[in-house]
């Protein structure tokens, strides 16, 4: 994996004559996970497209640019909403997708590893038909980190799972992640605050951001910096306390 470069986006969205977000200026630190929240609607998940280069859709004056000054195109992975797993394809080859597409040997190794951490392993040769919503979210993951990109779009990649389930799968995917420049959106206060190194919440009246936790990432859920944290980013997402 090449070293992680950070991300600036600035600009503009829109959609149409409708506004949809912006003008704003986000960082992306490289080499670590920044979180976005906000209410539906604002264009969370359009910004993450926008930066994999998969809209077609919406209009943005501006720029997204990577710290190194390469091009972005073939260095991200994207997770997008729901698991868009391929229903003739069993497990496996659902997560080597990436490989077989471009015409590559997949790791088959590698990709069995990354199931047997994910509990998966006994579920490799199923379709997607015969595993439940929370399974098919982490053969999704799955396949996101098999792409070894060393930039990383969560669209929140955990909301399916149970609570137990989901604590273990951020605490794999910050293992899996580290070191590379991650921009994840979450709609869980308690996951941004366990696992952002920056955290900030994007909103119609623009960015507001939110100092993380001291502690390292990923954070223990009962930790009282962590609590406090997420209490702050739940009234600031309920409208109790002012954006700066």
């Amino acid at each position: 994996m090449c070293t992680a470069p950070a991300l600036l986006i600035e600009g503009t969205a829109r959609i149409g004559a409708q506004r949809l977000f912006g003008p704003l200026r986000l960082g992306v630190a490289g080499g670590r996970i920044t979180c976005l929240l906000g209410p539906s609607g604002v264009g969370k998940t359009t910004l993450l497209r926008l930066v994999a280069g998969l809209d077609e859709v919406t209009r943005f004056e501006g720029r997204i640019a990577a710290s190194d000054a390469r091009p972005l195109a073939g260095r991200i992975a994207l997770m997008a909403q729901g698991a868009d797993l391929l229903p003739w394809r069993d497990v496996l080859g659902n997560v080597t997708l990436g490989a077989r597409l471009r015409g590559e040997a997949p790791d088959m190794a590698r990709a069995r590893a990354i199931l047997g951490r994910m509990g998966l392993a006994q579920h490799a040769r199923k379709r997607p038909h015969a595993l439940s919503g929370g399974q098919r979210q982490r053969v999704a993951l799955a396949r996101t980190l098999m792409e070894d990109r060393p930039v990383v779009l969560l669209d929140e990649p955990f909301s399916a799972l149970d609570a137990g389930t989901r604590a273990r799968m951020q605490e794999l995917a910050a293992a899996h992640l580290a070191g590379r420049t991650v921009l994840m959106v979450t709609h869980d206060p308690g996951e941004a605050a366990r696992m952002g190194h920056a955290i900030h919440i994007l909103s119609e009246s623009g960015l507001a951001t939110v100092a993380p936790p001291a502690a390292p990432v990923p954070r223990a859920v009962d930790d009282p910096g962590t609590l406090a944290v997420q209490g702050r980013l739940l009234a600031r997402l309920r409208g109790r306390e002012a954006m700066p």
